[in-house]
């Protein structure tokens, strides 16, 4: 049967079952990945799946129910224990099922390509990245090469008269090499991710990347405390906008559980900076045509010349708090709904990397972090760290063992970014400078 088909037959089951209103999410997957490891096969492994989720509705009370079986013939009994479970669930005044919106026509996104390599053809692709990496001077062991390819398909349908389909693929590939030796060894990865073959990064310079910045950490010291300028690498630097974005997801605003509940309307960020959220990148890696209630994607500004403009909202979380959806509502079939940011980037500053770090004396260029310190409700950050020093606006020796610390707000607001932006993973950021933090080292 074809998807639509399918999910009316399961939102009729779950009106005969006494649902007032209700909605069901079908989803297909398909993958392959490979691990190849000092010249043998460590992994090979094929998926493919089938998933349902069917999300029910009496009053104000809601149930989901899931399973890996989309025969019609067993609908009927999967309606019924959800309904079952609604009836004796407390209350929830905020369970909605949204309007129904006309589906966008998943075809502009780019989503799907229809190369599909086989084990070989990743298993060729993770040995050249992993010879590459154990080409470079310096690097004596390997962790490991692995590529691989998934292909899938949503379809959503509501009680409300919405039903909307669309299907997208990946490619992916990591090296992971190691330098030195005994307990002076130092390990480094680069990876590459896309939705197309074609855009994928070249193997050799994966693996050439993950061998060479291996070694360059070998031999690393452990500074002293001091309070210095951070330099986050663009590797890493992400992960402040994932702190920020995870700070005004709807859900936490709701719970009043953000340190950043009272800033709607406020400057969070530097004058000129821009924080945008794209479901309609073409070929992005979280690119969608709806989200996972059926509401359309729209490209906005999260953050405008360092303003706060919005909340990322589900239906739910909009509605506790007064507000329409932004269309930001995630899902799988086996939960509900929740706030989810999709395409994200910071937009570039005007420096380059090196006119960023030519006036710092002494600072710190962080290339990976550890350990997740994070105060979501206060905003205290402290997190492990490993990197290079910064010396005259050059980078120098390698450091690791250190703890980089300061507040969130603070360091929003100190921000300077570089103009180094590459398009390339879900949520891209350029180099990022911090100046105010502390180091805590030896």
């Amino acid at each position: 049967m074809k998807d639509a088909s399918v999910l009316e037959a399961l939102l009729t089951a779950a009106r005969a079952a006494g649902a007032d209103q209700a909605d069901a999410l079908l989803v297909h997957s398909a993958s392959l990945s490979v691990q190849r490891r000092l010249g043998a096969i460590e992994q090979l492994e094929r998926s493919e799946s089938i998933d349902i989720g069917l999300r029910v509705f009496l009053g104000d009370r809601m149930a989901i129910v899931s399973g890996t079986d989309a025969s019609v013939s067993g609908f009927a009994a999967l309606a019924e224990r959800a309904v079952a479970m609604a009836r004796v669930v407390p209350a929830d005044g905020y369970a909605t099922l949204l309007e129904a919106l006309p589906p966008m026509d998943a075809g502009p996104l780019d989503l799907t390509d229809d190369a599909e390599p086989d084990a070989d053809a990743l298993l060729a692709t993770a040995a050249i990245a992993e010879e590459a990496a154990m080409a470079v001077h310096g690097v004596t062991n390997s962790e490991g090469a692995s590529a691989g390819w998934s292909r899938g398909r949503r379809a959503l349908a509501t009680t409300r008269g919405f039903f909307g389909t669309y299907a997208r693929s990946s490619h992916s590939l990591s090296a992971t090499a190691l330098a030195g030796e005994g307990t002076g060894m130092q390990r480094d990865y680069d990876y590459s991710s896309a939705t197309y073959l074609s855009d994928l990064e070249a193997a050799a310079e994966i693996g050439r990347s993950a061998g060479e910045r291996a070694v360059a950490r070998l031999n690393p010291i452990r500074p002293k405390s001091t309070r210095l300028s951070v330099v986050y690498d663009p590797r890493v630097a992400s992960s402040l906008i994932g702190h920020l974005v995870s700070a005004i997801n709807g859900a936490s605003i709701a719970r009043g559980t953000s340190f950043l509940k009272d800033a709607l309307g406020k400057r969070i960020l530097p004058v000129g900076a821009m924080v945008w959220d794209d479901p309609l990148r073409p070929r992005g890696p979280r690119s969608r045509p709806f989200d996972g209630e059926g509401q359309p994607g729209i490209r906005r500004a999260l953050i405008e010349d360092g303003v706060l403009t919005t909340w990322l909202l589900d239906g739910r979380s909009g509605k506790q708090l007064g507000m329409a959806s932004t269309g930001h509502a995630g899902r799988g079939t086996g939960g509900p709904p929740s706030p989810s940011p999709t395409n994200l980037w910071l937009a570039a500053g005007s420096l380059t990397p090196a006119a960023l770090m030519a006036d710092i004396r002494e600072g710190l260029y962080v290339t990976e972090l550890i350990g997740m310190g994070v105060n979501g409700i206060t905003g205290d950050y402290s997190r492990g760290a490993a990197g290079f020093m910064i010396r005259d606006g050059q980078l120098a020796e390698a450091v690791g063992e250190i703890t980089i610390a300061g507040k969130l707000p603070e360091m929003f607001l100190a921000m300077t970014a570089a103009n180094d932006l590459v398009f390339k993973r879900g949520t891209d950021v350029p180099t990022l400078r911090i100046d105010g933090m502390t180091l805590a080292g030896a």
